[in-house]
């Protein structure tokens, strides 16, 4: 489990419209962690925007090497609509991740060229403004200390790229933290040079988290 890697994933779904010589490009771009997953909304737009010309799709399954692509023209000329959009997803660094792009011809051709360039901005738009996490593998750990160590090991948690859970404060203080596994090793050398060795981590549970990012740092 530890080997899976680390990959950046949606954690909204999100809209965006544009217009290209009178053509609508309406992009919705969702997090799909199955193939399931990204059928359904791809067959929910198709039933919302009912009356458009074409519903070019494109996901990415996964990430890496165990990732599974796929992308649609729906009915636009072959390779105009969608390797573009697929080829945005790609270089976004997205995983998980859906997109559907719902045109409605407004009466004049855009041309091979045209069309590519309207379908990747279209999908560009919803990326620059998706939320996205960081999916991990992380280690969730139970610790036991007194109070005059609180900020200490909260700093601590912090500084290891740690987040706490809940923190209980009975006769001594009981805190749940969550670590990507890569950085508790480091946080369990810190702790016991700072509680000389008194304080210990118990690892309770281990799954894949998601870990939201800054919009600045995206």
């Amino acid at each position: 489990m530890e080997g899976k890697p680390i990959f950046l994933v949606p954690i909204e779904e999100i809209r965006r419209e544009t217009k290209v010589v009178n053509s609508r490009f309406i992009a919705t771009l969702a997090p799909a962690a199955s193939v399931e997953v990204a059928q359904i909304l791809i067959d929910r737009v198709h039933k919302e925007f009912y009356d458009a010309n074409h519903h070019v799709t494109a996901y990415i399954i996964g990430h890496g090497s165990s990732q599974t692509a796929h992308c649609s023209d729906s009915g636009e000329p072959a390779g105009s609509a969608g390797r573009p959009c697929l080829a945005v997803l790609k270089g976004s660094g997205l995983g998980d991740v859906a997109v559907v792009v719902s045109r409605y011809f407004g009466g004049n051709k855009l041309g091979i060229g045209g069309l590519v360039r309207a379908y990747s901005n279209a999908v560009r738009l919803v990326i620059n403004d998706v939320h996205v996490a960081r999916k991990v593998i992380a280690h969730k750990v139970m610790l036991g200390y007194g109070y005059p160590l609180v900020e200490r090991i909260r700093q601590m948690v912090s500084a290891h790229s740690g987040l706490v859970i809940v923190e209980k404060f009975n006769l001594e203080v009981t805190m749940v933290a969550s670590f990507p596994v890569e950085y508790l090793p480091g946080f369990d050398l810190d702790l016991a040079k700072q509680t000389s060795g008194q304080v210990k981590t118990v690892i309770v549970q281990t799954s894949e988290v998601l870990l939201p990012l800054e919009k600045s740092n995206q």
